[in-house]
């Protein structure tokens, strides 16, 4: 109770002698400040949302066009198609003052017709993708086409310093694919997983759909094209996501892991507080709208509708369907340790406290002797359970009083800190302990991690962090760019004693302890807490560093580095499971506006062909090379195609649901839908930001993070190309399959990567014989010695 009359800021009583007011001045100063940074907030976004509506166009340039309408008609000049007259006829006078109001307003009606054909012209520009097919490999020429392309949006797309979303009403809407073409691109897909009598079957359950109610299914598909911004991304996080009643840990949420090759600190508290600073910093570059927008090639932007829900976000339970909620402002966070959650205030005196400020909140709790109240210490595990069972729990018992509050101090934070209790260790001797790092930030202990957050960060005792985050809310990419951001920041904010650069101006605030009423719960929580530890104890996970070679010997042998590791994953596969399996890959469509993800089918006709042929000690060296060289041209093209809103998946998942909305049923959809994804991959980008300098720190970057399998006897693989001879491979399964082995498979990737460089060491040799016979081997060097 003390704690409830301390935040009143205001009171008055009647007494016989008059009124009697008592106010705390301290909390009012609080209270107004609030208040203005909302205001502030609110005028920063009316003005971002001007200026990206008028966007490439500058707003200064309408006081130019302004002062030019009133020069020429104070000049006797005729303003074009005589608006300032026009406008005139309709004012009370013809008076100075109106004359100039008149000018100004014939100016705006100039100013927007060029900002509007501006945006549009750059809109109709970027629906061209022609020049995502051309090949970028040296000495490829680039067609005439293309050129003239990339100078107009050079030109229209650098004309004035864009925001964080300014090319959003210049992006072009996400096309829906011909019917046909998607059939003929599935069927092909599924050639090399079938036999020829299942083959034909399927071949005639799609032409039969084709032929029938395809036709409707993709008639109101282009329908809702026409209206809505994205016709794919509201029904896939609402069916993907959101109805999903699974729980979210290992089955939803995904991780990421430090730079494990530094180590800047062994302060757990000094870490917490840089990395706290860090991000708040990134949230304000967002709010502000002054974090720049990707651009591809340096001209093409990618859609930034993602970042609007990366802080102050979390995902509420449903009886039958979640929902995200996403708070306009949050001056806290919620920290959560030995059991005990506490709130801290990070915004104090007109400004976010600086990291020496935050690392004092920081030690206040790391040596607090504060023991969790009943229930407290496994309280998260409650996000880990069924979806609609924790709504239930959450209705009944968090709907009301002190656990209401607390709830809503969570839900409502920037984002969630967990300082962990042991640490995070790394040493390549011992591939454990990254394994138990992984899994760490993947899951924890079931009941350390508030799953429902946008995300959670993790900070061991040795000062290494990882995260946690939730998937609805945006796609591993937006989570990979603040992590970099952050990574590259974060080097710099230590002393040589390893504690965080600066002295506190003030006392900071205390960390408050969050109140929980959760006697009744104990059964639910203890429930909660057995299920989340069945979860655990049947996924395992291995992560693989592969220091043998990287992208530099890929690009080496003129391929993609990405579809060179796809091809060895199904080579790695084939010879773990004995046989081809449906493989995803993710893909991203933020070239589109509100774009999100399409799958990638790397198991392709061309791909089992090579692998095939890797197998078959009869066919030659020379014979792989050039099958290896087709299955990645097609990936490459695979790729290229779900990039440019030409994927299989997404419009087969969006036909499925207007058939479900029409209550037509479909054998061909049912089927498609069914399909379980034995092999799910994903590779982890890096290079998003220009802060993160590899050359100058080349052990400065995240080994990736990774996710749980997709299906219950198959394999999420995760992998990042962390530079010219490093990757990571994050490996998961479940242990209750005995058809899968996370480190048999982690086996088979390194024999399969050592074996395509055995092939094209071979092939290079041969290549320089043949020169040397040739008698060039002076002008072109022997390929054999390039490679280390």
């Amino acid at each position: 109770m003390a704690e409830a009359h301390s935040a009143v800021a205001f009171s008055f009583a009647i007494t016989h002698e008059g009124f009697d007011i008592n106010y705390d001045q301290e909390v009012l100063n609080l209270v107004w400040n609030s208040g203005v940074r909302s205001w502030k907030k609110r005028l920063a976004r009316a003005r971002n949302g001007v200026r990206n509506g008028v966007y490439p166009a500058h707003i200064q340039s309408l006081w130019l066009i302004t002062a030019i309408a009133i020069g020429l008609h104070f000049s006797g000049f005729a303003v074009p198609f005589d608006l300032v007259h026009k406008i005139l006829v309709h004012l009370p006078a013809n008076t100075i003052n109106w004359q100039v109001t008149a000018c100004f307003g014939a100016a705006l009606i100039v100013w927007l017709s060029i900002c509007f054909t501006m945006r549009y012209t750059l809109k109709l520009l970027l629906m061209y993708k022609g020049w995502m097919y051309e090949s970028r490999a040296p000495g490829s020429k680039v067609s005439l086409r293309t050129k003239v392309w990339a100078a107009f949006v050079k030109i229209l797309s650098s004309w004035n310093t864009p925001g964080l979303y300014s090319f959003q009403g210049s992006l072009p809407r996400l096309p829906v694919p011909a019917l046909h073409d998607t059939m003929q691109r599935y069927l092909r897909s599924v050639r090399p997983l079938l036999d020829d009598e299942n083959y034909a079957r399927m071949e005639g359950l799609a032409n039969e759909f084709e032929s029938t109610i395809g036709k409707k299914l993709q008639w109101y598909l282009t329908l809702k094209s026409w209206w809505a911004t994205n016709y794919v991304s509201d029904w896939w996080e609402e069916y993907v996501y959101l109805r999903g009643r699974s729980p979210l840990m290992i089955n939803s949420n995904f991780y990421g892991t430090d730079a494990i090759f530094m180590n800047l600190t062994n302060n757990q508290a000094a870490r917490a507080a840089n990395v706290v600073y860090l991000l708040l910093g990134f949230r304000r570059l967002i709010e502000r709208q002054e974090l720049q927008p990707i651009m591809v090639q340096g001209m093409i932007p990618l859609c930034s509708w993602q970042y609007e829900r990366t802080f102050n976000t979390v995902r509420v339970p449903g009886l039958e369907t979640d929902r995200i909620v996403h708070y306009r402002d949050s001056n806290h966070i919620v920290v959560l340790h030995k059991g005990c959650y506490y709130k801290v205030t990070i915004y104090f005196k007109g400004r976010i406290l600086r990291p020496c400020e935050i690392q004092v909140q920081m030690e206040e709790i790391l040596n607090s002797k504060a023991t969790p109240l009943p229930g407290e210490e496994r309280l998260a595990a409650l996000t880990t359970m069924n979806r609609s069972k924790w709504a239930e729990i959450r209705n009944a018992h968090f709907a009301r009083g002190v656990n209401r509050v607390s709830l809503n101090l969570i839900e409502s934070s920037a984002f969630v800190l967990s300082l962990d209790d042991e640490p995070f260790e790394f040493d390549l001797a011992r591939p454990e302990l990254l394994d138990k790092f992984g899994k760490t930030l993947l899951h924890g202990n079931g009941y350390n991690r508030w799953f429902d957050k946008s995300f959670t960060v993790c900070v061991g005792t040795n000062g290494r962090v990882g995260f946690n985050a939730e998937h609805t809310w945006a796609d591993a990419p937006v989570m990979g760019h603040l992590w970099e951001y952050l990574l590259g920041d974060d080097i710099y904010g230590y002393d040589e004693s390893g504690i965080a650069k600066g002295i506190p101006e003030f006392q900071p605030p205390s960390p408050t302890r969050l109140s929980w009423d959760l006697t009744v719960l104990q059964p639910q929580i203890e429930e909660a807490t057995l299920d989340a530890s069945k979860l655990i104890n049947d996924v395992d996970l291995r992560i693989l560093v592969h220091n043998q070679y990287g992208k530099g010997f890929m690009k080496k042998c003129r391929l993609s580095p990405d579809a060179y590791i796809q091809m060895a994953l199904q080579l790695a596969y084939y010879r773990d499971a004995g046989r081809f399996s449906l493989t995803y890959e993710a893909s991203m469509t933020r070239l589109f506006r509100e774009g999100r993800t399409e799958t990638v089918r790397p198991c392709t006709i061309e791909s089992a062909a090579w692998v095939k042929a890797m197998e078959d000690d009869n066919t030659t060296n020379e014979e792989r090379v050039k099958l290896l060289q087709k299955a990645c041209d097609r990936h490459q093209l695979g790729y290229q195609d779900a990039m440019c809103g030409r994927g299989i998946d997404r419009h087969l998942f969006c036909l499925y649901v207007v058939s479900k909305y029409l209550e037509v049923d479909s054998p061909f959809l049912n089927e498609v839908l069914s399909e379980p994804w034995r092999l799910s991959t994903s590779q982890t980008p890096h290079g998003q930001t220009p802060k993160m300098d590899l050359k100058k720190h080349p052990n400065c970057i995240s080994s990736g993070g990774g996710f749980g399998p997709v299906a219950d006897d198959g394999y999420g693989v995760s992998y990042i190309i962390a530079g010219e001879n490093l990757i990571f491979f994050h490996i998961s399964a479940k242990l209750n399959c005995k058809q899968t082995d996370v480190h048999r498979f982690g086996e088979n990737i390194c024999k399969a990567l050592a074996d395509i460089r055995a092939m094209f060491e071979l092939h290079f040799k041969s290549q320089g014989e043949t020169n040397t016979k040739n008698g060039t081997a002076s002008t072109k060097p022997n390929k054999a010695k390039l490679v280390k």
